[in-house]
């Protein structure tokens, strides 16, 4: 088999593998589901589907093939920028049959242009980049569709197994030595134009979190009153706290003297060792304030997970250069909530730091912005019409996240109220003088309200 035929083959299975998600997160459901707006921040379930379908049909039928549009009279209906979420349940959607029948309509025809596309020449097939690009949103989506069945009430309809046990880790902090290291990449053929273009960045010594914070230690906070002092919050993180009424992490329910969660229609005991789920950018800053330390910033974070100091080179992923595997991270929707703290030994960095990849999405400090070369490809509403604003950028994937989008290149963000995202956060703090001289660090860390 030639390399073109390899990726074919590569591309038809990943496009297959989103549609078989899309289609398990939709049908889990009855059409009245489908329909309804489980809440003001999402999408109905059937405008993600229709969306997935318009989406491939612009790029792929119409652009890469060249064909006759399939429905260009929908065209305005999944435009994301032309209707904001609120107002998406009032517009004349396609119904669950009428959408399943067109995103059926516009693969068939996808596997055709991909049958006959060369995947080289201009840059939108080189390497298969359109075809990768459209299933890394199909799996973008997906998670986002995921996000919408546990904000949906009622009957459990998601199942999974649960995920691997953890272990204790050797250390609780990470020291990363100061020095350079190479961010984004100018060679993954299917990163996107935000992750682009590989660049020298110098970074500072600093300790990291050699995991993320878990429900116990989160919970330390909440019962040591954390939410009731302004000092460890920011001015705009007191005034959306106040505003919001925010007590506990979104989905946390009291129960007497202790704490219980709602995950995707099950209420059960909050796991004491899992990462720390549903809680927004201002709720990890005031955090860390109260332990004594600060949230990482994007250049840290990727160099904390991709930095080799035996070769002097960064990696794709924490482990390696090679994909994911159920060995190395909770990804792909296996489990329905994050792994506990030590269960992907397999998947640990060069410098010992565990689960940056899957399990939650990690705030960074951060804003959104280019980096230096930016060129915005192959539109300016994916990345560009971002940068600035209030952003916060979001790191590593989640449980939900796909391996197709979880290299530790690939940039996310949001805006730092939202809470409905599968979104944690692990901490970082400067090194200490006694510690540049004894060239150690403490691997201590505050558990309680001490």
């Amino acid at each position: 088999m030639t390399t073109t035929e390899q990726l074919r083959t590569r591309v038809a299975d990943e496009l297959d593998r989103a549609r078989a998600r899309s289609v398990a997160l939709t049908d889990a459901v009855d059409d009245g589901d489908l329909v309804r707006q489980h809440s003001k921040l999402m999408s109905p379930l059937v405008w993600d589907l229709a969306h997935i379908g318009n989406q491939e049909e612009l790029w792929l039928v119409r652009d890469v093939g060249g064909r006759e549009p399939v429905r260009h009279d929908i065209d305005d209906l999944y435009d994301a920028f032309q209707h904001p979420r609120a107002d998406r349940p009032a517009l004349p959607l396609l119904s669950p049959t009428e959408a399943r029948g067109y995103v059926r309509e516009v693969r068939d025809k996808v596997l055709d242009v991909l049958d006959r596309s060369p995947l080289e020449g201009r840059r939108l097939e080189a390497g298969g980049f359109a075809f990768g690009m459209i299933v890394q949103h199909e799996q973008q989506h997906d998670e986002t569709m995921l996000a919408t069945h546990q904000l949906r009430r009622g009957a459990p309809v998601l199942h999974a197994p649960p995920p691997p046990p953890g272990r204790a880790l050797p250390t609780a902090e990470v020291l990363i030595p100061a020095g350079p290291f190479t961010m984004g990449t100018s060679i993954d053929p299917w990163a996107l134009d935000n992750e682009r273009p590989a660049h020298d960045v110098h970074v500072d010594a600093f300790v990291i979190d050699a995991a993320p914070v878990t429900n116990a230690a989160y919970q330390a906070f909440v019962d040591g009153g954390g939410y009731d002092d302004p000092r460890w919050w920011s001015p705009e993180g007191w005034a959306y706290r106040v505003k919001a009424d925010l007590t506990a992490p979104r989905f946390w329910l009291r129960d007497g003297d202790r704490w219980l969660r709602r995950r995707f229609g099950v209420v059960e005991p909050i796991p004491p060792d899992e990462p720390v789920v549903h809680v927004c950018f201002h709720e990890a800053a005031a955090y860390a304030a109260w332990a004594g330390k600060r949230l990482p910033t994007e250049p840290e974070w990727e160099k904390a997970a991709r930095f080799d100091p035996a070769t002097g080179r960064s990696r794709r992923f924490p482990w390696g250069d090679e994909d994911p595997g159920p060995e190395h991270a909770n990804l792909g929707q296996r489990h329905l909530s994050p792994a506990p703290v030590g269960a992907y030994p397999a998947g640990a960095s060069p410098a010992g730091v565990h689960q940056l990849v899957g399990d939650v999405w990690e705030w960074l400090d951060t804003g959104f912005h280019g980096y230096p070369g930016f060129e915005a490809f192959p539109y300016r509403e994916y990345s560009e019409v971002f940068f600035g604003g209030d952003y916060r950028m979001l790191r590593g994937g989640s449980f939900g996240t796909d391996p197709v989008a979880a290299r530790a290149t690939f940039r996310n963000w949001d805006h730092p109220i939202r809470r409905q995202i599968f979104a944690g956060f692990r901490c970082a703090r400067d090194v200490s003088i006694a510690e540049r001289s004894q060239g150690a660090v403490t691997v201590a860390t505050r558990e309680d309200g001490d």
